[in-house]
């Protein structure tokens, strides 16, 4: 198993995964466009994990400047718990202390009882105190 950084031609097997992922949701904003303009915006701290040439794990990362964000962190689920999902983490980790970013946040649906229990036992920790809201620009 390999942890690479992700480029645009991983989109499709990417996409892919993502939508065989129970608990991720995909939608507009994952077309290979926008994915594009992701990865070109953030550099370097997208990851894939790769197995005999199949993407068996993916996560999006970036930050606004001041703090970091992962996305649609999935691993296979014949792939689970070998650490690749903690592998994926750190790599993005990693990669946002190297820009001087010293806090990321996730979003993590509620119904998502699998992750919540991944992130928690990594170490992260639920804020109560804010809510997420959300509106279409176009």
């Amino acid at each position: 198993m390999l942890i690479r950084k992700m480029t645009l031609k991983d989109h499709a097997q990417v996409l892919a995964l993502w939508r065989n992922t129970k608990g991720i949701g995909t939608g507009d904003g994952d077309n290979k466009k926008e994915i594009n303009s992701y990865l070109k915006r953030n550099p370097g701290l997208s990851f894939v994990a790769v197995s005999d040439k199949r993407i068996i794990g993916a996560v999006l990362c970036g930050h606004d400047g001041r703090r970091g964000y992962l996305h649609h962190l999935a691993v296979a689920l014949d792939f689970r718990s070998r650490g690749i999902g903690t592998s994926l983490v750190n790599a993005c980790l990693s990669g946002l202390n190297a820009l001087g970013i010293a806090k990321c946040n996730i979003f993590v649906y509620k119904s998502n009882i699998s992750g919540r229990k991944f992130w928690k036992k990594s170490g992260w920790g639920i804020r109560t105190d804010l809510l997420v809201l959300q509106k279409k620009v176009s």
